[in-house]
């Protein structure tokens, strides 16, 4: 194995250490008392806690099995809380603070396991709100007018459907809703922009199956999302492909007069790369285009190759808090929606699925209806 991603798993695991080591701290300092043998319980717990997300995910890349899948959920369910507990903690230390100037000292001491009740209390609360919420799939509409767009695909549907992440928690059930929601939206054509697998052993063809049911008009459209690279991209496209998917690896194709342009996850961390593939198509002086790629960067490279459209994801909206704002700091406007970017338009979906916590607060899980006017 490489070093930089052995240096990565260290950098997130020692992350995960001091995230339990913080919330171990506030618990002695504000929780309800614990005796000798209580604090050396919680003490063997965070610290299995702060593993289990590591463990399990490198025992779910590597096996398929009901015991794995259990493990990998109830370790995305942890890191969900986790997230809550520790920014809730830090919110602890501020509210203490505050109280420390305005109250005296014995009061101020007996309202602390108070305070740590209620923002633990309002942790779980919106976990569980974020459990549900990330569950309720929502179909968002919209309309787009391109330049030099054939007649023939004028009133015409696309169903964008991004970030799926099938895996150990996203299985073959979450597939069958989303296909059975595509059937009823009847789309001409179906893009499928990345990170459709999580990264995790699967069988792709059994996962997948009852979207790939799908028969629209003009076909199904996949480009790599970075998910893909994280397991075993090539079993993964095999299974794609040997179910009528057309995966697009730097190509073009002419899907009745509108050029499709699907770009490699890998190329477009390359912008040199990807310069040289997107002008080599001149697509400025041909009919509309829609370019598949993952993530919403590299826009004047796409802008000044002459592409009408770009579909995207990656972001998931941030998610849930506090992400949200991270992303939008990434990204800015081209974190969701239809944006535009100069002569350019740039679609990013939220996703429909999840990446680690099954969680969603401040973002919708969604497809996108896209209409051609």
């Amino acid at each position: 194995m490489k070093s930089w991603p052995l240096l990565g798993i260290a950098i997130v695991q020692t992350i995960l250490f001091l995230a339990h080591w913080f919330l171990y701290c506030t618990w002695i300092d504000f929780g309800w008392p614990l005796g000798h043998t209580g604090v050396l319980a919680l003490r063997i717990a965070l610290a299995a806690l702060s593993l289990l997300f590591l463990f399990s995910s490198a025992l779910a890349y590597r096996f398929t099995n009901p015991a794995v899948s259990l493990l990998y959920r109830l370790s995305s369910l942890w890191l969900g809380l986790l997230n809550f507990l520790f920014f809730g903690a830090i919110l602890l230390w501020l509210a203490d603070l505050i109280l420390r100037l305005a109250l005296p000292a014995p009061r101020e001491l007996a309202l602390r396991p108070w305070l740590g009740s209620i923002l633990l209390a309002a942790a779980v609360a919106l976990s569980l709100y974020g459990l549900i919420h990330a569950r309720i799939l929502r179909v968002r509409r919209v309309s787009v007018t391109l330049e030099r767009l054939p007649a023939s695909w004028r009133g015409r549907t696309a169903l964008v459907v991004s970030d799926m992440h099938l895996g150990h928690v996203n299985g073959a059930r979450f597939a069958m809703r989303v296909a059975r929601m595509a059937h009823r939206l009847n789309p001409d054509v179906l893009f499928l922009p990345g990170d459709l697998f999580d990264g995790m052993r699967v069988e792709p063809s059994v996962i997948t199956a009852p979207l790939l049911e799908l028969r629209p008009p003009q076909g199904i459209f996949f480009v790599t999302g970075n998910h893909e690279y994280i397991g075993d991209a090539e079993q993964y496209l095999a299974g794609l492909r040997q179910n009528g998917v057309r995966v697009l690896s730097d190509e073009q194709v002419d899907v009745d007069g509108l050029q499709v342009i699907g770009v490699d996850y890998r190329t477009s961390t390359h912008p040199i790369a990807l310069r040289q593939f997107l002008q080599g198509l001149d697509l400025a002086h041909g009919q509309a285009s829609v370019v598949l790629q993952h993530v919403p960067n590299r826009l004047p490279i796409v802008e000044q190759a002459g592409a009408s459209l770009m579909l995207c994801g990656h972001t998931h909206g941030g998610q849930m808090l506090p992400f949200n704002w991270i992303t939008r700091r990434a990204f800015g406007k081209f974190t969701y929606g239809l944006q535009r970017f100069g002569m350019l338009q740039v679609l990013t979906s939220s996703g429909v699925g999840t990446w680690g916590p099954p969680m969603r607060v401040g973002a919708h899980s969604e497809v996108v209806l896209l209409t051609f006017a």
